[in-house]
């Protein structure tokens, strides 16, 4: 059977192993996702990553600047509080991660290249703003493998473009696996279920077997053919993914009481601001990491918000808030949270507001902005760097996005030096060519 025919099998055979959500059909050979141990001291085994895209407003979030918005908005200044005994600044629209203030470690000088959206997105996930690189996820998969070998290395929930969850010149197995792509509403998120009705698990693992052993037999004839072996590798890996995915993306034995403190099924949205069901990522991000996925992507959009800004970043801030304590909080007491980096940021920041028509306005701010980190042995309770008087400029303890990503690998005992691949004559690594510095001032 030629590969035309393999291949239009696999896709209308119901089982559709080859084009799960998996994009490893030209998966290089020897490449999997077996646990390989850390290169060096290692105190985190895994992130995850709240990306709040759009560029949230640091001055209206973490970084403490009475004395910028006033005027001409009187009554609109979002109001600041030190938190917890470290004295954190955190917004008052944000009272449930105060609570854990002294669990955070604020970034306030993170600065990238460009104030592009889509450009500075594509930076913070890949280190490269121009050119398609393997995403941040897809490095440490490629550097650690999975602790779970019937699930990815890499998940990303909620997805808004590929390139953000891409491998690119890495084998392709180790792409993130994408749940709710493009704002898919996460109640109907999901992987084909090999349990369900349609057909037996048996029947569906004898159709594997029919197709891999054809597979067998046309690499008999072809030496060395890495895609052949990468497509037989691949498929199942997606076989056993199938069978374990909705365990884990099934959150009804979950108590009403959690799924009350993670605000699963609560929607608020305001002006341009969509409705999300982020609580349901944040639960599903902490199953993921008790089953040992090594990188969690979650996205929230929405936070590009220009005009009507006060309104908007209630809507984002009150969607958000619960969830993400509800995480920090299981995390801390199922004992996750040492060896877990949390990390919550966006693409930049942005700067104060300027009146017109009566509205709030604002822009982009890509020389100053806020991240923070929990856990996975970052400094708990600590503010690190400070930007100008007005928050347009960094003043100290800057850090840009290669640094950040030099740092998250250190933590997971990987060297961003080291950590690279050849392709075209070029050395491709996370943190580009120039480079990162781990951020040390920010290391329990």
């Amino acid at each position: 059977m030629n590969s035309f025919c393999r291949r239009h099998m696999l896709q209308t055979a119901s089982s559709g192993f080859g084009f799960l959500a998996l994009s490893g059909l030209t998966q290089a050979a020897g490449a999997d996702l077996t646990a390989r141990p850390p290169r060096q001291q290692a105190r985190a085994s895994r992130v995850i990553f709240l990306n709040m895209s759009g560029g949230p407003a640091q001055l209206d979030t973490f970084d403490y600047k009475p004395q910028v918005g006033k005027k001409p908005h009187p009554g609109s200044v979002v109001d600041f509080k030190r938190r917890g005994q470290s004295g954190v600044w955190v917004s008052d629209l944000l009272p449930n991660i105060a609570r854990h203030a002294d669990k955070l470690c604020v970034l306030n000088a993170m600065h990238a290249d460009t104030s592009i959206h889509a450009q500075s997105m594509l930076q913070l996930h890949t280190g490269d703003r121009l050119r398609p690189c393997p995403s941040m996820g897809a490095w440490v998969a490629y550097g650690l493998g999975t602790e779970n070998q019937n699930l990815p290395g890499f998940i990303s929930l909620n997805t808004a473009k590929p390139a953000e969850y891409s491998a690119a010149c890495l084998p392709p197995v180790y792409s993130g696996t994408p749940i709710g792509v493009n704002g898919e509403d996460m109640r109907f998120a999901t992987l084909a279920d090999v349990r369900g009705d349609h057909l037996p698990l048996q029947v569906k693992r004898r159709q594997l077997d029919l197709i891999q052993a054809m597979n067998h037999q046309h690499l008999a004839s072809r030496q060395d053919d890495q895609q052949l072996e990468g497509v037989i590798k691949t498929m199942e890996l997606g076989f056993r993914m199938q069978t374990a995915a909705p365990d884990l993306l099934d959150i009804s034995q979950e108590s009403a009481a959690t799924l009350e403190r993670y605000h699963v099924g609560k929607s608020y949205a305001a002006g341009t601001c969509k409705a999300s069901d982020f609580g349901r990522q944040c639960l599903l991000a902490r199953r993921f990491c008790e089953a040992g996925v090594r990188f969690i992507e979650l996205n929230h959009g929405s936070w590009d918000q220009h005009t009507d800004h006060r309104r908007d970043l209630h809507a984002n801030c009150a969607s958000t808030d619960a969830p993400i304590a509800a995480l920090l909080d299981d995390l801390d007491q199922r004992g996750l949270l040492e060896e877990t980096l949390v990390v919550w940021g966006g693409e930049f920041g942005r700067p104060g507001l300027t009146p017109g028509d009566g509205k709030d306005q604002t822009g982009h701010n890509h020389r100053a902005f806020t991240f923070w980190l929990a856990g996975g042995g970052v400094k708990p309770g600590f503010t690190h760097g400070r930007t100008t008087e007005t928050g347009a400029d960094c003043a100290e303890g800057k850090v840009h996005f290669r640094d950040l990503h030099a740092t998250l690998l250190h933590q997971l005992g990987l060297d961003h030096e080291n950590l690279a691949v050849v392709q075209g004559g070029r050395r491709i690594r996370l943190t580009g060519l120039q480079g990162g510095t781990v951020v040390k001032e920010i290391l329990a």
